[in-house]
């Protein structure tokens, strides 16, 4: 059954990877099941059967995932009803977010007018932030059924290597088109409740997780880790900021900062205990209820009851299904007298969670849990205990279960490392001791204190609260002390696969029992896992990598030693922008630790959007822009003792061979308050051998026509990142000639506002025979600059069949 189960894993994973969904999955899934019977059943010999499990499992697998995925991708919005108004009656299907320019939520859709809308789509509410319309935003809770009228898109996120992918995120939580709603004024059908209440199990759930948030937030009003009580308790991380997130995950604790699966198996183990030593006293009535059922079954039932009903506090998020499943698994193995093999009951647990939600394996949390409880039972079980004799004192039975837990953490520790360096490319030093002072804390006083304060009744609650806030406030100073240390994370690329499976295997001999020979020799293996380098073109080469930020620009220039950064991305939010969404994750999976310079061409918040973030998060040599000095990144470039410079037309400087050419702006223009910021963008030429690059920030045509005018030879460049997006307002016919690219890069968003590029712009290039490419379509764009010019296009190298549904 293990290899089966095992086996069956592994053909729900090698599903998403393609590109595309086998054909008529369903009618494939009942032939594949048919045909294992069989063979399973005809099957003699050992091995023989082994090798059947092997491939049936995998075929099983790889089918019903495909099936489960042609079912989740069946509801879609039609491409012509993208982008108009569409009047929809539904209900408030999730805890909404209120954040400063509106409100978040999903929204259950009943009926819509004119157009086939998916039943789950994620909404967004804005207050004028993206009409010059005022928009009153309605208040709107979980379970209200609502009028409005909408614009919706397709799900679609940014693709960059090492990224997050938003679109199977959104498939495996059910949503099928994204959109915001429509202001009012414009409107002949206002946005109206309908009802203030519509009966729901799911409803029920949601207006719960809202009520308890509401009284944790009133308690905690103006506390500054509010947000981290309402996250353990109700599993709405969403008002912590990045500060505390960037702390958390240095020191190796995110996963105590939600409903994690320990915090879940902590309660339920917690119950479990309570009523199984109730139940063996018979609640103290004398009546032998023992007898009548063993205790051991009731404290597996009242666990695996805690454990559902606390993952309904968490929304029934995914993850958090993840540990109801395993715990069910485990409680269902207890009550069936079953439970003569953990690691049957592992496999089980790991075959439901994939049956259930094949998109889990994609997931690091998914491999992490697995990974840890896999690492524990291959560490402890079936060797030497730590037993604590019948006689022994408080003092030895304490110090024996301190000996435990401490073991416990030292296998989880060094068991995950090879794991979380392939998954997160760097591994906390500082995590065992933050982690050894954390998770009692959360764990045992933080988590039942804000569970309990939640539901007691005012003022009683008030006091609860304060304390598990305290204890949180006193954790994190700690935490932050230990953060702050530089040597608290060690970083480096995401290994090959050789050498995490060298890591692997020599974690494994460092694991093994006592008496093993040189059981020390298996932390060499991390030797090539911790001191890789990144990677880098050759002497005289150039690598340029222009992301997928959305609507604005970021784009990294690797030369053999060196490493630059035009622009940082747009601002998505107040504590969101492209840099920390895109940028810092994939210098940080790549294991560049810093750049040697930055280049923000103009203010405008779709280029320099990320600069702080960008800063606070990797160490940059020297800053160049047309930045005025009291600009935010500035200021911060020079608290830190770093140079900042102007770009100025002929600055000039070489990196191993590789030549670097400031064409604009003049130093007059920054002087020239008349200019708008895209007027002072920094124009840079880059030239490896006999190929360039021309990245032209957001200049217009004035200013291409001085350029054109100023240093017409100097403009000649195999690719140009499109000026100002594609605008209406660049790309004049004299400059495209005068640059001749054979490439063109539209940095753009997907169905952006500004229309980004302008068709007739587009279509310019394409009259010209240049060769273009839109990141919103293609994705990042990967191109080397050696004896030939090659360009990759993520989406293309790295299809999914999910993208674009």
């Amino acid at each position: 059954m293990r290899l089966f189960l095992l086996a069956f894993a592994f053909g729900a994973a090698w599903l998403q990877t393609q590109a595309s969904l086998p054909p008529y999955p369903a009618l494939a899934l009942l032939l594949v099941a048919g045909l294992a019977g069989a063979l399973l059943w005809q099957c003699r010999g050992r091995l023989v059967r082994a090798g059947a499990c092997l491939a049936c499992g995998a075929a099983l697998g790889f089918y019903w995932s495909a099936w489960l995925a042609q079912l989740a991708l069946a509801p879609q919005l039609a491409l012509a009803d993208e982008g108009r108004d569409i009047t929809i009656i539904g209900t408030v299907a999730s805890l909404p977010y209120q954040f400063q320019q509106g409100v978040r939520f999903n929204f259950a859709v009943d009926s819509a007018a004119g157009a086939a809308v998916p039943p789950l789509i994620a909404l967004s509410w804005y207050a004028g932030f993206r009409d010059e319309v005022t928009n009153d935003v309605g208040d709107v809770q979980p379970g209200e059924r609502w009028q409005l009228t909408v614009r919706l898109q397709r799900p679609h996120g940014n693709a960059n290597p090492h990224g997050f992918d938003y679109e199977v995120w959104q498939l495996e939580q059910g949503v099928r088109a994204t959109g915001h709603v429509r202001p009012a004024p414009r409107l002949a059908t206002p946005n109206v409740r309908l009802d203030s209440f519509v009966p729901g199990f799911n409803n029920v759930v949601q207006a719960s997780r809202a009520a308890l948030r509401s009284r944790i937030l009133r308690s905690l009003q103006g506390k500054e880790y509010a947000g981290v009580i309402v996250a353990l308790v109700v599993g709405d991380q969403r008002a912590i900021p990045q500060s505390d997130w960037q702390v958390f995950n240095r020191t190796g604790v995110s996963h105590l900062i939600s409903i994690s699966g320990l915090h879940i198996t902590m309660i339920a183990g917690m119950f479990a205990l309570g009523a199984g030593a109730l139940w063996r006293r018979s609640f103290f009535t004398g009546r032998q209820l023992p007898l009548i059922l063993p205790a051991q079954k009731v404290a597996a039932l009242a666990g695996a009851v805690t454990a559902l009903l606390y993952v309904l506090l968490a929304g029934f998020g995914v993850p958090a299904q993840r540990t109801l499943y395993m715990l069910a698994v485990v409680a269902l193995a207890l009550w069936l007298g079953r439970i003569t093999s953990i690691t049957h009951v592992l496999c089980l647990a790991l075959g439901v969670v994939v049956l259930l939600d094949p998109w889990a394996v994609l997931w690091p949390g998914f491999w992490l849990s697995f990974g840890a409880v896999a690492t524990i039972l291959y560490a402890t079980v079936g060797r030497t205990a730590l037993h604590v004799q019948a006689d022994a004192s408080r003092w030895q039975r304490a110090r024996t279960a301190l000996a435990l837990g401490a073991h416990t953490q030292y296998v989880v520790t060094v068991g995950l490392v090879p794991l979380t360096m392939l998954l997160f490319s760097q591994v906390s030093l500082v995590s065992p001791v933050a982690n050894a002072l954390a998770i009692p804390v959360i764990s045992l006083l933080v988590t039942p204190l804000s569970l309990l304060g939640s539901l007691l009744p005012a003022p009683l609650c008030d006091g609860v609260l304060l304390l598990a806030h305290f204890l949180v406030q006193m954790l994190a100073q700690v935490l932050d002390w230990l953060g702050a240390r530089r040597f608290a994370v060690w970083t480096a690329p995401a290994p090959p696969a050789w050498s995490f499976c060298w890591a692997l295997f020599g974690t494994a001999w460092l694991l093994a029992p006592r008496g093993w020979p040189h059981r020390w020799a298996g932390m060499l293996s991390w030797i090539p896992l911790l001191t890789a380098l990144p990677s880098s073109p050759p002497p005289g080469q150039l690598w340029v990598t222009a992301f997928d930020v959305g609507q604005g620009m970021a784009l990294l220039v690797e030369t053999h030693q060196h490493r630059l950064l035009y622009d940082t991305g747009p601002a998505y939010g107040l504590d969101s922008d492209g840099a920390s969404r895109v940028i810092v994750p994939y210098l940080r999976a790549r294991g560049i630790g810093q750049l040697d310079g930055l280049i923000i061409s103009h203010s405008d918040t779709d280029h320099a959007g990320g600069a702080i973030s960008l800063l606070k998060n990797v160490p940059v040599g020297w800053l160049s822009s047309s930045l005025p000095d009291g600009h935010p990144a500035v200021a911060f470039q020079r608290r830190l003792a770093r140079p900042h410079m102007r770009c100025v037309a002929g600055q000039r400087w070489s990196w191993e061979g590789v030549r670097f050419e400031m064409l604009h702006p003049l130093l007059e223009a920054h002087h020239d308050i008349a200019l708008k910021p895209n007027a002072r963008s920094c124009t840079v030429k880059i030239t490896a051998g006999r190929h360039a690059i021309l990245l032209a920030g957001d200049i217009e045509a004035a200013q291409e026509g001085e350029l054109y005018m100023r240093s017409r030879a100097a403009l000649a460049a195999d690719v140009l990142l499109a000026p100002h997006h594609g605008s209406g307002t660049s790309s004049t016919q004299a400059f495209l000639n005068a640059v001749e690219p054979s490439l063109a890069i539209f940095q753009v968003g997907h169905r952006n506002r500004y229309r980004h590029p302008k068709a007739e712009v587009y279509q310019r290039y394409g009259q010209m025979g240049i060769a273009r490419l839109r990141t919103d379509v293609a994705g990042a764009v990967m191109m080397a600059f050696g004896e030939a010019l090659a360009v990759e296009q993520y989406r293309r190298s790295r299809p999914r069949y999910w993208h674009g549904r």
